[in-house]
């Protein structure tokens, strides 16, 4: 297991070629100290680990792996399902390449919610609709807690203990060089 700059991992995800809405999450506050926990994972593209923390509050850190190459059996469970109609929704965004592609977005998304404010449609069809328009990468149901954790992510950091003993690890390194302790920076 390689750990790397949560940005990184990010960007596997966004760069990733399976299907945008495939994607599952799970997020919550970390077991012990600052920061949070936060796994995200594609059948196609496999499960990545994430620990995060605010340095600041306008600067994000953290590192991350990809911790499973797919989503087995075992760990299909222990992520939120569309089709069980679980949790919220996230998705992962990329900025548009220019002016006229960022032109090209906000036509097609105002166009989308021009269609679902004249037709009855669901929340799901018009999300689905919006993560569209935008072009994300990825994005899918989520199981988060803001200020707590999901039952899942404990089953998830069990899961990978090893994994999350090492992320902890270097988390815990970031921030005691950062100097940030229980605040900001």
């Amino acid at each position: 297991m390689r750990v790397r700059d949560w940005q990184d991992i990010l960007a596997d995800v966004t760069e990733a070629d399976v299907d945008p809405d495939g994607w599952r999450a799970v997020a919550g506050d970390r077991r012990r100290g600052l920061g949070e926990d936060f796994y995200v994972g594609h059948p196609d593209a496999g499960v990545y680990a994430l620990k995060t923390y605010a340095k600041n509050p306008a600067e994000l850190r953290g590192v991350g792996s990809r911790v499973a190459r797919r989503i087995d059996d075992d760990l299909e469970p222990l992520l939120p399902s569309q089709r069980r109609d679980e949790g919220g929704r996230f998705a992962v965004q990329s900025p548009p390449e220019d002016e006229d592609h960022a032109k090209s977005m906000a036509k097609r998304l105002e166009e989308a919610v021009k269609v679902h404010s004249e037709a009855p449609t669901t929340p799901d069809d018009f999300f689905e609709d919006m993560m569209d328009a935008l072009e994300s990468p990825a994005f899918g149901p989520m199981d988060y807690e803001f200020d707590g954790r999901p039952d899942r992510l404990d089953d998830l950091t069990d899961e990978f203990a090893d994994a999350d003993e090492l992320l902890s690890k270097d988390l815990d390194d970031l921030i005691e060089d950062d100097g940030v302790g229980r605040g900001f920076q």
